[in-house]
């Protein structure tokens, strides 16, 4: 309340005596109507009251006001030094940001060196000048933090002309003086509280949050079965020895479960410096070999379930992460939370399983599937392949011997396809439907009911060839040989996901050996598969393992035929001019890594075209890996091939894609050829920076 308007207020309370005098006037006037002589003494009286009350409102009523002042003037500097002695730091800002007034904690904490005026991002860098408070009702709330100390700020806004009060010419007398003084339109009021103590105690009920691990070694009974007794109970023993020292590094708390699973606690903080080191458990373990079985391997996986709010569901999540170790190869450890999944490791190649037993045990549960659906749908990924189609006809021959009808999914064929695909065309021995689009498939599939979804050759939904199949189906089969991600099926009936298999058409045709005696492969089929093996393992110089050639072998009773098959995929020669054009546009880059766009516009499958490519660049001697670029449908699909140097799923990853540990892939958007081999470089320069390549 201004001076003015509360003088007017004082005014008018010693006014009342005199208002109130009136009444007795009135009063006086008619005892005179009923009494002239009582009327004399009251006049007297009342005459005496009009005097003191006049004499009252005269003398005292600058008495009043003076000591009304003499209060608001002592209140004033009682309540200025109060807010300038204040342990909160205050600051008055302009329209401009400019401070007019600051106590004497802002001024020591945050402007000891600068003037009377400033600017408050002179004094405060940190404050955000975007979050100023628009109205002035709601005020701006910010956190920032100078070094090591954390502070809260709340800034409100005063609308000046709102705060001037009183008459006409009183408002503009204070509008000339705001104005004389600097402050028009707005003021801004900011308030500074050090949250310093409150983060630490946080961050620290942050960092003791238990986080839940399991730890899996990966090849336990293989690793054991190549050595004998002695070095054996040597063998355990060591690995037992570092997971254990490893842990307790990092005061966890770790209890083995079984012989080779292990599960383990660690507050939150711990996790940061085991992601720092980027978990040296995984090379620590394999130097265990060393003096105890030269041909023996150990490696470890582990699932660590973090940053959500239930024991319980970090504990599903730690299951979740491990499974998907697991998936990806193992040698690798898999951090899920509930907003992200990282990947640390995974270097080593796959190693071969000798036992069959997981072959055996999934093609049962496999034809107990069949057996139980009306029908079949199946399908590889997007633009398939050779392996994707091969294998998709291995289940299809399965199915169809039990009694149960299917169809495939293709909905673009490649020249690289197209011979295959043509031998089934008008033959007696399938239905001329044998093949559908996604919208044929659709219709096939219908309302869901009774349909079993086999879906060979990729893990991902999103890059299926008919995606929008998965919701409608009944159950879901998935049978695939890359690596895993953090996109999975959501509840598949039976997934099968084997990274150190060569091809999906390999594990498919380890599956048909155990699906019963009435399964009897046809010879197409027997080609398709066998045309798989040979495109994924680029003729058998890309990670084929034993079982590869026992299934090459079983094919070739099945009635494969080596010579048909490679006169099915010759090349042309306009496909051999652009891949001779991308080998004289390849760059070698950091001496290692061949990297070469693939401008195959022309072609309708330029993405076959550049696996082709990259496969031969790894015959240069030098190249640890190689990266072909080609354009199709605004895309650019990267194909990345390797022998045994360079993880390169672990770079295709890192733009979008994934794959296998020596054959993997990425799709960029919104990018040109020379940008996507800008990308490539980028990740490969990070990558060594951070010591994931030489």
């Amino acid at each position: 309340m201004n001076t003015e308007k509360m003088k007017g207020i004082l005014s008018s309370y010693l006014r009342w005596p005199l208002v109130l005098g009136l009444i007795l006037i009135v009063m006086d006037i008619h005892i005179y109507t009923l009494d002239p002589n009582i009327a004399l003494y009251t006049t007297i009286y009342v005459g005496a009251y009009l005097l003191f009350a006049l004499l009252l409102f005269l003398i005292k009523r600058r008495t009043v006001l003076r000591d009304l002042v003499t209060y608001a003037m002592r209140f004033h500097v009682a309540t200025r030094k109060l807010a300038e002695g204040l342990e909160m730091p205050m600051c008055i800002m302009d329209s401009n940001y400019v401070s007019i007034w600051n106590n004497d904690k802002f001024r020591s904490t945050f402007a000891s060196e600068l003037g009377k005026r400033f600017n408050i991002t002179e004094a405060i860098p940190e404050i955000d000048m975007r979050t100023m408070p628009a109205d002035d009702d709601t005020p701006a709330d910010m956190h920032f933090h100078v070094n090591q100390t954390y502070y809260h700020a709340i800034i409100r806004q005063l609308n000046v002309d709102h705060m001037l009060e009183g008459g006409p010419k009183v408002k503009r007398e204070l509008a000339r003086r705001a104005h004389h003084i600097g402050i028009e339109g707005q003021l801004y009021v900011l308030y500074i509280q050090d949250e310093t103590d409150l983060v630490r105690v946080l961050q620290e009920n942050y960092d003791q949050r238990l986080d839940i691990g399991l730890l899996y070694i990966d090849n336990y009974e293989e690793s054991l079965d190549a050595v004998d007794d002695v070095r054996r109970a040597l063998l355990i023993a060591l690995a037992d020895r570092k997971i254990n020292k490893y842990m307790l590094q990092h005061d966890a708390i770790i209890r083995k479960l079984e012989k080779d699973k292990y599960i383990f606690l660690l507050q939150h903080k711990y996790l940061a410096e085991m992601q720092a080191d980027k978990f040296s458990l995984l090379e620590d373990i394999k130097t265990i070999n060393a003096g105890v079985a030269e041909e023996t391997s150990i490696t470890i996986s582990m699932g660590i379930g973090s940053q959500v709010d239930t024991y319980r569901k970090r504990q599903e999540y730690a299951r979740s992460a491990i499974d998907l170790a697991l998936g990806r190869g193992g040698d690798q450890v898999v951090i899920k939370t509930k907003d992200n999944t990282l990947y640390y490791g995974g270097k080593s190649i796959e190693q071969e399983k000798n036992t069959r037993v997981k072959a055996r045990v999934k093609a049962h549960a496999l034809r107990d599937s069949i057996e139980v659906a009306d029908r079949l749908i199946i399908m590889g990924h997007n633009m398939p392949d050779v392996d994707a189609i091969g294998s998709a006809l291995g289940i299809y021959r399965i199915a169809t011997d039990l009694g149960k009808p299917a169809r495939i999914v293709v909905n673009s064929v490649t020249s690289a396809l197209e011979p295959l695909l043509r031998l089934f065309k008008g033959n007696k021995d399938y239905p001329e439907d044998l093949f559908l689009t996604a919208g044929q498939a659709a219709e096939y599939v219908g309302n869901g009911q009774g349909v079993l979804l086999v879906v060979v050759d990729v893990n991902r939904p999103s890059y299926t060839d008919a995606p929008t199949l998965i919701e409608k189906v009944s159950s879901i089969v998935v049978i695939d040989h890359h690596r895993q991600t953090g996109e999975t099926f959501t509840n598949p009936t039976l997934s099968y996901v084997e990274p150190f298999a060569s091809s999906a058409c390999e594990m498919v045709a380890e599956i048909i050996q155990y699906s019963g005696d009435e399964v009897h492969l046809k010879t197409l089929e027997a080609d398709a598969l066998y045309s798989g093996i040979m495109v994924d393992t680029n003729n058998f110089m890309n990670k084929p393992g034993v079982r590869t050639f026992e299934a090459v072998a079983f094919l070739r009773r099945s009635g494969a035929e080596m010579i048909r098959i490679r006169k099915m995929f010759r090349t042309d020669l306009e496909e051999y001019k652009v891949q001779a054009e991308a080998v004289q546009n390849m760059s070698l880059f950091m001496d290692a890594y061949a990297i070469a766009p693939c401008r195959a516009d022309n072609f309708p499958d330029p993405t076959i075209i550049g696996s082709k490519i990259a496969n031969t660049f790894l015959d240069i001697q030098g190249v640890k890996a190689s990266f072909v670029l080609t354009e199709y449908n605004g895309k650019i699909y990267i194909s990345a091939r390797s022998i045994d140097e360079l993880n390169v799923q672990l770079v295709m990853e890192r733009l979008g894609g994934g794959g296998h540990i020596n054959m993997a892939g990425a799709q960029l958007t919104d990018c040109t050829l020379e940008e996507g081999v800008e990308k490539v470089k980028e990740v490969l320069t990070e990558m060594r920076k951070e010591g994931d390549i030489d």
